[in-house]
């Protein structure tokens, strides 16, 4: 029965021995955080911030008061929620970028597709249109393919007998002229080959052109040179040879305006499809795109 009376007297010693230890503790707690109440505190010296929490402050008090604001009437509060993230501001500068975006693309579009249509004719096996002539013009003057090289040049088949197809499409030529010259002064050459040499005459050609335009140039010459020039250009014509003096016949031909560039490629064929408005259109185009 000592034994069993020795266990807990043992256990209520360690109690009492670590006592003090807590006792210790908790004084040396509330030395650390001494209290107002304590008249042993000391009274502590108002600290003052440092520089580096004074710059944190001061950068986050905008910041702060920026969030903190608010609308001071319901209208102006109204007007923030309608109006969300976008103003009309934004909504105008968008339709503005938009416009000019989808303008350059056209306008890329249209200029490569003529870019194309004057290299298509350019390709290996491909027709040459054009080419070397040597004839004489309205004044009884040499003319050659050379002269008509370092500018655009506008050519069209005809002559002088035609009873309607020629005047019709010599009077849109004259349109044609007066509209590219509007924009780019003595940039084109018109000119009118004659497929009815036996007739057309420099003295004729050039009474008959002084009815279209005065910037016409007007070329004739031998059947023969007007036989390979037409050859040349992939021009049908079927003026009869041989014929006698007096005798009236009539010249089937093809109806086109054949646009030629300053080194005397062919560029488009411009037919009775195109108003006189969109053919110098397309002339003009053409122009701008010419790089020298």
């Amino acid at each position: 029965m000592s034994r069993s009376l020795a266990a807990p007297q043992k256990l209520f010693r360690s109690l009492l021995q670590s006592r003090p230890r807590t006792q210790q503790q908790c004084q040396r707690f509330l030395s650390t955080h001494p209290s107002s109440s304590s008249p042993s505190s000391r009274p502590r010296r108002p600290t003052t911030p440092s520089s580096r929490q004074q710059r944190c402050t001061d950068s986050s008090r905008p910041f702060l008061e920026q969030r903190r604001h608010k609308a001071k009437t319901v209208e102006e509060q109204r007007s923030r929620y309608r109006t969300g993230p976008f103003s009309w501001k934004a909504g105008l500068l968008f339709a503005v970028t938009s416009a000019g975006l989808v303008w350059y693309f056209e306008h890329e579009k249209q200029r490569m597709q003529r870019k194309r249509i004057a290299e298509a004719t350019k390709g290996v096996g491909r027709p040459k249109v054009g080419g070397e002539f040597q004839l004489v013009d309205h004044e009884g003057r040499p003319f050659s393919s050379r002269d008509l090289k370092g500018k655009y040049s506008l050519v069209y088949f005809g002559f002088t007998h035609c009873p309607d197809i020629c005047p019709e499409e010599l009077d849109k030529m004259a349109r044609m002229i007066d509209i590219v010259d509007e924009k780019a002064p003595g940039a084109l050459t018109p000119v009118f080959i004659t497929c009815d040499p036996a007739r057309d005459d420099p003295k004729i050609l050039k009474a008959y052109l002084a009815e279209f335009h005065d910037r016409l140039v007007g070329l004739t010459g031998t059947y023969e040179q007007i036989k390979d020039v037409c050859k040349a250009y992939r021009v049908y014509f079927s003026t009869p040879r041989d014929v006698p003096p007096g005798q009236d016949y009539l010249v089937d031909h093809s109806i086109y305006f054949y646009l030629m560039d300053p080194e005397g490629d062919f560029v488009e064929a411009l037919g009775r499809q195109h108003s006189p408005e969109q053919a110098a259109r397309v002339i003009l185009d053409h122009m701008k795109d010419w790089k020298r």
